[in-house]
């Protein structure tokens, strides 16, 4: 297997409230690739998807079972740390649970975390260690 992902899907409860959160709350833009029940973000060399958490559930032939912490968490990388507080607080604003707010933490950078619309975790981080290029990638 090549060292390499390509799309992160995301159930959602209500899709529609979802993708709104999305493209509407954050400014994200869907790709004309999206369909009915399938929303496509190009996310710069990575594709996020929502899709119906339980049809998701079926394509894995597994029961969906909610948990507190998965194990799991998505991050956006920032230039700054103002930028992760601007971040949190429109989150907020839309919707979303503020999990831990933003702090200086342990590995030297400033992070917090919410859980989107659906209880997927999400740290907003800045981490003075890692440069982003000029495509918002980070260069390791």
């Amino acid at each position: 297997m090549r060292q390499k992902l390509n799309l992160i899907t995301l159930g959602t409860d209500d899709f529609q409230k979802s993708l709104d959160f999305y493209e509407k709350g954050l400014g994200w833009k869907k790709s004309g690739k999206s369909m009915d029940g399938l929303a496509l973000f190009d996310l710069g060399g990575i594709i996020l998807a929502l899709h119906p958490r339980h049809e998701l559930a079926d394509d894995t032939t597994l029961t969906y079972q909610p948990t507190t912490f998965s194990g799991l968490t998505i991050s956006h990388n920032t230039k700054s740390e103002k930028e992760v507080d601007e971040i949190l607080e429109k989150v907020a604003k839309l919707g979303a649970t503020i999990v831990k707010p933003a702090q200086k933490v342990y590995w030297g950078g400033y992070s917090g975390y919410f859980k989107d619309l659906d209880g997927h975790l999400f740290e907003v981080a800045y981490n003075p260690f890692w440069e982003l290029d000029e495509n918002d990638n980070i260069k390791l």
